[in-house]
């Protein structure tokens, strides 16, 4: 019997020996890079896209890649510029205080209702607008008889375009809203316009 422990002893201790030279290697080997969960677009998004669940996924991104601002919720929140599908979702993507950020301090962000729904779909965010009204003419018993216009006033001027939400279907007869960039008393202005309200595109203010 002893003579058979003998026999088994060095392949037992070789085995051992193994065993524990993997174990130290299992020790030794490094773990998974560090990565940060965040959301990102699960396909390719225009403007003003109403963020459902189906719209974003979670990626894992090494700690140095994730952008300033990753939100880690997006649900409801409406898309201020185009996403391409796996971009990560930021504050700066999104119509919010993020975003209102980069036009600097006392901007708010103004949803217009602009007559001609044609000329707002040619807008994309960032555009410079000139926001006009024009009084309608006074009602004529002659329905057929032309009156001139009033003449067209310019209420606001150079206003970026933060975005362009999803037009409405039922609500197109009435035009279609556009969100400006614009301070309080810009909005106060758009807001006391009465007359139907158009647009130009401009050039950025110098």
């Amino acid at each position: 019997m002893n003579a058979r422990l003998a026999r088994l002893r060095r392949p037992l201790a070789a085995l051992f020996a193994a065993a524990a030279a993997g174990l130290a290697l299992m020790a030794l080997r490094p773990g998974p890079p560090p990565s940060v969960r965040v959301l990102a677009a699960a396909r390719d998004l225009p403007a003003g896209t109403a963020l459902a669940p189906t719209d974003l996924h979670h990626v894992n991104l090494p700690p140095a890649a994730v952008p300033s601002g990753a939100l880690r919720s997006g649900t409801g929140r409406t898309l201020a510029a185009p996403m391409r599908e796996g971009e990560p979702l930021t504050d700066a993507r999104v119509v919010g205080d993020g975003l209102l950020r980069a036009y600097g301090p006392g901007t708010v962000a103004t949803p217009v209702r602009i007559a001609d729904a044609d000329a707002v779909r040619l807008l994309h965010p960032g555009d410079h607008i000139d926001v006009l009204t024009t009084p309608a003419p006074p009602a004529l018993p002659d329905a057929t008889a032309s009156h001139p216009r009033g003449d067209a006033r310019v209420v606001v001027s150079s206003i970026p375009v933060i975005t362009v939400p999803a037009p409405d279907e039922a609500d197109s007869r009435q035009g279609a809203l556009v969100v400006l960039a614009t301070t309080r008393a810009q909005a106060l202005a758009l807001a006391a316009a009465t007359a139907p309200l158009t647009l130009t595109i401009t050039a950025p203010a110098p």
